[in-house]
């Protein structure tokens, strides 16, 4: 990575990678990031999680992996998540998870997503995140443009608070996961089964009905489409509006 982290210096960088990055598959945007300086993934072990995963033990399982438990995840993700890392030999999968002296303070009662869910993913996702990056030069996150509207244009490296973020699958589409997951027989996550294509915590998380985008069962019937753990020009994207 550059020394000179500044929006603009930031902002040539991520150009001058995208333009490596046409024409060139995954595994060749991987390896060129993994070059930029300390890198970690970071990994919901959700519904197509598992073909990251896989490119990532390919090239280096030492790669740290970031978890973020929220505390208020499906019994079914904690499980696939232990039981992936191990298939893949995964050897640095690092478990984020929030303060308990600031969940006693703001959400004793784990029921603060019912009235402010921006809030409630700032103290579970993002400010846990936030620390657990603070090492690395970059990251590297499994978002692909077909998913939603907001992600519609996505770049594969965007420059975001004095780090690069890299896409390696936004080119990707839904048949290319499909594809991939099948050729290498990887497991699935067991609710994909039963109707979810995107899998967060359990009180924000329905499943999806034919015909909606993947990411309509993530906060249904609520103007909020991500966490907020991704950023759209240094701000973070809590919803359509954002």
């Amino acid at each position: 990575m550059p020394r000179d982290l500044s929006p603009p210096a930031l902002a040539t960088r991520a150009a001058e990678l995208n333009a490596f990055a046409r024409g060139r598959d995954a595994q060749a945007i991987l390896t060129r990031a993994l070059e930029l300086g300390p890198m970690a993934m970071v990994s919901s072990f959700g519904a197509d999680s598992a073909v990251l995963l896989h490119l990532i033990a390919r090239i280096d399982p030492h790669l740290p992996v970031l978890f973020i438990d929220t505390r208020m995840l499906f019994a079914e993700t904690l499980a696939y998540q232990r039981d992936l890392a191990w298939n893949l030999g995964l050897t640095d999968v690092r478990i984020i998870r929030p303060d308990p002296e600031a969940l006693l303070a703001h959400d004793a009662d784990n029921i603060l997503h019912l009235a402010q869910p921006d809030a409630c993913c700032a103290l579970r996702k993002t400010e846990p995140l936030e620390r657990a990056l603070a090492p690395f030069a970059g990251w590297i996150t499994g978002r692909k443009r077909f998913q939603t509207g907001t992600r519609a244009a996505l770049p594969v490296f965007e420059p975001e608070a004095g780090r690069l973020k890299v896409n390696p699958l936004a080119r990707w589409t839904h048949d290319d996961l499909a594809h991939y997951i099948e050729t290498h027989a990887l497991p699935r996550h067991p609710l994909v089964a039963k109707g979810f294509t995107s899998i967060g915590c359990a009180p924000c998380t329905t499943p999806v009905r034919a015909g909606e985008d993947p990411r309509a069962g993530r906060w249904r019937g609520r103007d909020k489409t991500e966490c907020g753990i991704h950023f759209n020009a240094g701000r973070p994207m809590r919803g359509s509006a954002a």
